[in-house]
């Protein structure tokens, strides 16, 4: 296959010297607050994306002034799990040395800082590095950030499972040395190096992989391009079922993209798991479009070869054979807000962070009060999936002292509604570039409206799985929803209904570019007829699919636009 006809990111990425690019030349050019020619990109393979506050944007431009350029900066967590003490670090940083002061977990138990600026890119790095923390592979073509089921209850089988998600994110980091070379000042390589698992130009496109221990489907599994699902047996971790080729995002106009759920391969002993996670990164390498970067997914993969074609290549790499599946079923997604106890004997607070976003506000001061937790609890922090933060392995001695601090910061609110706990919404504006849509900005308003509705149905304590994306990409995995919107424009949404309450069903598109006010009057409408029709506990999409009210995906690659 000839260069000029692979996507230009194939160049860039084989012309890079291994992701080293010129990014330390471009960190001493004062005239740009930004990133220059391939170095824009690359910067994204060391877990920054260079973006510019959108709200002053036009202003900048009447000024004269380029775009306020920062870097959103993602840390990596395998399995969500950090220290109070690194958690202390990285809060301090926020507060001195960001433009918008806050942090923000991420859907995939990451944390976020937005808005660094170029003279202080090095520095956090540099103080990530002394936390014992990195950036490395948080954006790019490679395995990004590996997730695992936040379980702070059943604490052996997680204690597994993490292990587990940590060394798979280990074992597929990049091996080159340019982010040390780069951000730590660390000494050039001689001899050559070698990409012995993304290979030297990385995979086609992001990859994404889970460790998910049922009933809770808190990942979001089929979201992801590889999961492992724990098989346990007397709470100790017998294997994994695997499965392959998730994804959410699409592109408006181009029906050959689509959302589409994970397929099942089959179940491996655990002495399989890294060979299995190599053989399907590698296959999807090898495999993957690179001429056409909508259809690089690995999903897409599976759908050109075929599940068993792709299959029969991975036991062939990893030198094995796929058992078959064992049985497991998801109850639901949500976090258990508030304390529970443990298997451990200690106590776990899960707190809700609306969005992730922590930031001190008048009254509620959540940032301040997690920096306050993070100074006297000597057990860690692990981030949810849902973009919620659990103070795990409390002593009973020490949980009074939390709790107190926790209210006194607004960290425990009870009035939080059901509904509010099953939303969320990606960034969106002020800082993502391709957000067409407002999303997390809007989510209070439109859940507000959405609780005086499920009170005046006199279903105050119900809900349904909701989210926002400002624009199809599927950061806010609005396509595994039950009630999903999808921005367009500025107000106006794809909606989309008729995804269940565990995460297994694509929802349809039920309204197309409809403005927000008609959206919630419609929603008006539908929840006011599940308050009266349903059938007993029968959750808001099934509902919808009973009653007719929108046709089940059944299997998206061939009827998801139909």
């Amino acid at each position: 296959m000839s260069n000029d006809k692979l996507s230009d990111n194939e160049r860039l990425k084989s012309e890079s010297e291994l992701l080293r690019g010129t990014i330390k030349e471009d960190l001493t050019n004062d005239l740009t607050g930004g990133f220059l020619g391939d170095n824009f990109q690359l910067i994204r393979f060391h877990g920054m994306y260079q973006q510019d506050d959108r709200d002053i944007r036009s202003e900048r431009t009447v000024q004269m002034l380029e775009p306020l350029h920062t870097v959103m900066l993602r840390v990596r967590l395998p399995g969500g799990i950090i220290t109070p003490m690194q958690w202390a670090g990285i809060d301090e940083f926020a507060s001195e040395h960001t433009q918008y002061g806050s942090i923000r977990i991420t859907n995939r138990q990451a944390l976020q800082l937005h808005g660094v600026l170029k003279k202080n890119i090095k520095p956090v790095h540099q103080l990530l590095h002394r936390l014992g923390l990195d950036s490395r592979a948080t954006a790019g073509d490679v395995n990004r950030n590996v997730l695992c089921t936040s379980n702070p209850v059943e604490s052996e089988i997680h204690q597994q499972a993490y292990d587990w998600a940590k060394k798979i994110s280990e074992h597929l980091l990049p091996k080159t040395n340019a982010y040390a070379e780069v951000w730590l000042d660390g000494e050039k390589v001689k001899q050559p190096e070698e990409e012995t698992i993304l290979g030297n130009s990385y995979l086609p496109r992001k990859f994404k992989t889970a460790v998910v221990i049922p009933p809770q489907n808190d990942v979001d599994l089929h979201a992801n391009d590889l999961n492992f699902v724990a098989v346990g047996d007397k709470g100790r971790l017998q294997g994994f079922n695997v499965l392959v080729g998730g994804g959410l995002a699409m592109t408006y106009g181009d029906k050959s993209t689509y959302p589409r759920l994970a397929s099942e391969l089959g179940f491996i002993p655990l002495e399989s798991t890294l060979a299995v996670a190599e053989a399907v990164v590698s296959t999807q390498r090898d495999w993957g479009n690179r001429k056409n970067r909508r259809n690089a997914k690995t999903k897409y993969t599976i759908d050109r070869v075929g599940v068993d074609a792709f299959k029969a290549e991975v036991e062939l790499r990893a030198g094995m054979t796929f058992q078959e599946i064992k049985t497991y079923r998801f109850t639901g997604r949500g976090d258990r807000i508030g304390w529970v106890s443990g298997n451990d004997n200690k106590y776990h607070l899960t707190l809700f962070i609306p969005s992730g976003r922590l930031i001190d506000s008048l009254g509620k001061p959540i940032k301040s009060g997690l920096a306050a937790i993070a100074n006297i609890h000597k057990g860690d922090f692990r981030l949810t999936p849902n973009q919620n933060i659990i103070v795990a392995g409390v002593p009973e001695k020490d949980q009074q002292l939390i709790d107190s601090l926790a209210r006194q910061y607004g960290l425990i609110d009870d009035s939080v509604s059901s509904q509010r706990k099953q939303s969320m919404a990606c960034v969106s504006y002020p800082t993502c570039p391709l957000a067409m849509a407002e999303a997390e900005r809007v989510l209070p308003g439109i859940i507000d409206r959405l609780d005086a509705i499920l009170v005046r149905n006199q279903i105050p304590t119900e809900s349904f799985i909701f989210r926002v994306t400002g624009c199809p990409n599927g950061c806010g995995r609005a396509m595994l929803a039950e009630v999903g919107l999808v921005g367009r424009a500025l107000d106006r949404y794809d909606l989309y209904v008729g995804g269940n309450k565990e995460g297994t069903r694509i929802p349809r598109l039920y309204k197309e570019n409809w403005h927000l006010n008609d959206i919630i009057s419609e929603l008006d409408s539908l929840i006011s007829s599940w308050a009266v029709n349903r059938n007993d506990n029968e959750d808001f999409g099934d509902f919808t699919i009973r009653n007719g009210i929108i046709r089940p995906v059944l299997n998206s690659t061939d009827d998801f636009y139909i």
